[in-house]
This record gives structure tokens, C-alpha cells and sequence, in this order.
């Protein structure tokens, strides 16, 4: 593992969202290994469209973020939210930005120590603070389409797509979240990798074991009990899969845990229970209480086409059985999951998962993730720095 480093990770996300992602569980690991680790976030592509309606909480999320400036978690991670221009596109934009992101971090690194940091990018937008850093490493990672997310900003994909374009010619290593992602690419392939999503095998196996108290919330609501927990967003949530299924299973319920920022239709439906985000910490408690884990996304959308969700691997590393929409990401993994190609196949899907019966299936599908944890990732990802580090020529 690499030690004695700077890293600075503009991650693009919430460092305190209720569900971890990849740059979350991968600089925490960095961390605790004795590297310094900056992580910079709600650097977003923009504000959203006036016509979503999320043009003021977009804004008062951003103010409040501000306001708690610099903070430091556990594991000595320093987290900022830098003040920054929520619009792009424009030259003016575009300058003003640069210059606050490099003024803000710059100080902060070296009031914090950090030296010749790694950047570490996680968003287009970020790569304007390339090459004003003083930074030994450049990495870029990919963990979207971004310039075919329209629902949640209304920054025009053409200059996304510059902005990616940039970022993949300044970085040194470039990571794919999704195979669909890295077979698309065009340019840069030489320093490309394929990182994939892992899993805290612990942390989620233990339902299995069946040591787990099923959270109150989950426990008074009648079975069968059909669960999903991460984002949920109109457009992510294949909301007619879910009608469907209150009219032709009506006694099933599904649950989903999680932020809800805008208005479902599904939400009046009798069988359906939407239950605020939890932290980490207490997921497997509420997960313990699924009879079926799913991921009902509606993927005819291509920005979710190209998705990795983590919350799949967990939901294996539980042992519940699982159903999810089709993503080519799991493809590879279809000999231990249910993969629902249409919505009457995905509900035909979970009436067989709710009528499996031993264990042998449980423990095909832990296998299939008990390996690719979060550690082995860092380790891989670590031997690949050290490896670009030592190729670059200020390193001879």
C-alpha cells in the first residue's frame, strides 16, 4: 500500500452521503495507511434545469455545505466544500472557477502539509485545477457518463465532453468504473484500467449469519418484503415496473431507503414504503430484513445504462437473493444473479427468488464477491501509483 503521500481527491459527491462510494471507501483505506488525503467535494457540472425544480435546494444544499467548511473525519481525512460558481460553460465561469479552486485547496494543502499531492479527479469540472497544484500524479476517474447526465444539471454535454476529453489527455492513470465505460473509450487506452466496484465482505456478510436484528422500521411492515437502498430518483427508479407490481402482487412490499430530492409517482401506493437514508453502519440491519434485494432501475435511460452500483455486490455479500434490471456491468455475474430483461420477466424473477429454498445458491453468491473487497482494490490501485510515480521523470 502506498504510505507518506499527498492526495487530493475532488470526488464530485458528498463525502457524508449515507451510502459510501468507491472514492469514499478508497481514500479512507489510503488514509489509515498514513497518506495525507484532501477530499474536495460538490464540485458539481451545474445547477440543475429550472424545470426540475431543484434549482433552490440545489442552492441552499450548496450554502449550507459551505458553511461547514473544512471538517476531518476519522480517519484523518480533511473534507472541504470550496466555495465555487455554480454555472458552467462560459469563459467568465470557467475562469472564476479556476481561480477559487486553486487559491481555496492550495492554501488549505499546505496549511495541512500536503506536498507534490496526487490529484485525483472524479468529475470533468475539476480538470481545471490540473497543472496549478504542483502535482506529482494525475488520475482520473470515470465513474459516469457525464455528458449524458441531463437530469441533474443544465450544463450543456458538449462542453462536458470537452472537459472529459481534457481530463483523459492530462491524466496519468485513467480508472473505468464500468466495463461499459472503458469499452467506449476512444482515446487513452495505454493508461486505462478497469476499476471495478468492491465490497466490505464483512460488514455485510454477517446478515447471513443470521446475528443481525432486523431494524424496527423493516420488521413492521409484512412480508414478503422486496428492498432497495440507495438513490431514488424519478428517473432512476423504473417507476412503472413498481405499479405494475402493486397491481399484479399487491402482497408484496417494497421498500426503499434513501434519499427521495424530488416527487415519485409511486409514492401513494399502498405497498410501497419509503423510509429515510441510514448510515452505513446500520444498513445491514434494514437490508437483514429483505425477503428479495433488487435494483429496479429503469436502464432505457442511457445515462443509468452505464451504472456499477455497489449496492449490487452487498446485496450479494448478504446471501439474499437478488434481482436487478439489466446493466452490462453485471453481465459477468448473471450465474448468481437474477437479471430481469423485461418488467414482467423481473417480476417473475422475484416470485422464484421469494420461493428459493437451502443454502447452496446463498453461498454461490458470496463467493462471487468474497475476494474483491475494498482492500484488494486499494492494494491494486496503490501498486499501479507507484508503478506511474516511478515512470514519471521527475521520479529518476
Amino acid at each position: 500500500m502506498i504510505k507518506d503521500l499527498s492526495i487530493i481527491c475532488f470526488g464530485g459527491e458528498d463525502w457524508w452521503y449515507h451510502h459510501p462510494h468507491s472514492k469514499n471507501h478508497l481514500m479512507r483505506r489510503f488514509a489509515r495507511a498514513g497518506n495525507k488525503v484532501i477530499f474536495v467535494k460538490s464540485i458539481s457540472m451545474g445547477l440543475a434545469p429550472m424545470k426540475s425544480g431543484e434549482l433552490v435546494p440545489r442552492i441552499k444544499r450548496k450554502l449550507k455545505s459551505y458553511a461547514k467548511l473544512a471538517r476531518t473525519t476519522e480517519e484523518g481525512i480533511t473534507v472541504v466544500s470550496p466555495a465555487v460558481v455554480p454555472f458552467f460553460g462560459s469563459a467568465a465561469a470557467t475562469a472564476t472557477n479556476r481561480r477559487l479552486l486553486t487559491a481555496q485547496i492550495s492554501s488549505l494543502a499546505k496549511r495541512r502539509g500536503l506536498t507534490k499531492p496526487i490529484l485525483w479527479i472524479a468529475i470533468p469540472t475539476a480538470v481545471e485545477v490540473v497543472g496549478r497544484m504542483n502535482e506529482s500524479l494525475v488520475i482520473y476517474h470515470v465513474s459516469d457518463k457525464y455528458d449524458a447526465n441531463t437530469m441533474d444539471h443544465a450544463t450543456d454535454p458538449a462542453f462536458i465532453r470537452k472537459l472529459h476529453e481534457r481530463a483523459i489527455h492530462a491524466a496519468d492513470l485513467v480508472f473505468y468504473s464500468s466495463r461499459k465505460l472503458l469499452d467506449e473509450a476512444t482515446t487513452g487506452r495505454e493508461k486505462s484500467h478497469l476499476l471495478e466496484q468492491a465490497v466490505d465482505f464483512d460488514h455485510w456478510s454477517r446478515i447471513s449469519k443470521g446475528d443481525v436484528k432486523v431494524a424496527e422500521a423493516v420488521a413492521q411492515i409484512p412480508q414478503p418484503r422486496i428492498g432497495y437502498f440507495g438513490a431514488i430518483e424519478p428517473w432512476l427508479i423504473d417507476q412503472e415496473l413498481i405499479k405494475r407490481a402493486s397491481l399484479e402482487r399487491p402482497e408484496w412490499n417494497w421498500i426503499f431507503i434513501g434519499n427521495k430530492s424530488r416527487g415519485l409517482d409511486i409514492e401513494d401506493l399502498p405497498n410501497v414504503h419509503f423510509l429515510p437514508p441510514v448510515t452505513y453502519d446500520e444498513l445491514p440491519r434494514y437490508a437483514a430484513g429483505f425477503d428479495v434485494c433488487v435494483l429496479p432501475w429503469n436502464t432505457e435511460v442511457p445515462f443509468t445504462s452505464y451504472g456499477s452500483a455497489i449496492k449490487v455486490r452487498e446485496y450479494l455479500a448478504s446471501g439474499k437473493p437478488v434481482v436487478i434490471s439489466p446493466l452490462p456491468e453485471y453481465e459477468s455475474m448473471r450465474e448468481v444473479l437474477r437479471i430481469g430483461r423485461s418488467r414482467e420477466q423481473f417480476l417473475e424473477l422475484v416470485d422464484e427468488a421469494l420461493r428459493e429454498q437451502g443454502t447452496d445458491l446463498m453461498s454461490a453468491r458470496q463467493e462471487a464477491v468474497r475476494e474483491g473487497t475494498w482492500d484488494a482494490r486499494a492494494e491494486w490501485v496503490s501498486d499501479l501509483i507507484e508503478q506511474a510515480l516511478a515512470a514519471k521523470p521527475s521520479s529518476s
